[in-house]
């Protein structure tokens, strides 16, 4: 069977085996290296609050909060587009 992409979709180059994550989405188990990271921040604060609080100088403190995709859920939620076929060969372009 042909191969789709020389790299197999991973971002692993020589290192081994990589540590798995699980889908934000769907639950299942991705290579850390395949799957697709996103990042979000949360605030405790209501939003109103916050710019109230804010235009009188206070800091609010964010929560980070890491969400891995798998491909196929990426694609559905609409974190990553479809691309062409041309421009799947180029790496990194999402």
């Amino acid at each position: 069977m042909p191969k789709k992409r020389k790299s197999g979709g991973r971002s692993k180059g020589e290192k081994g085996r990589s540590k798995s994550v699980q889908c934000g989405f769907c639950g299942k188990s991705v290579p850390a290296d395949k799957a697709v990271k996103r990042t979000k921040y949360i605030s405790p604060v209501d939003r109103s609050l916050a710019k109230e609080l804010r235009a009188q100088g206070a800091i609010i403190p964010r929560n980070k909060i890491l969400v891995y995709y798998c491909v196929s859920c990426a694609v559905h939620v609409g974190q990553v587009k479809v691309r062409s076929k041309a421009s799947r060969k180029t790496p990194g372009e999402y």
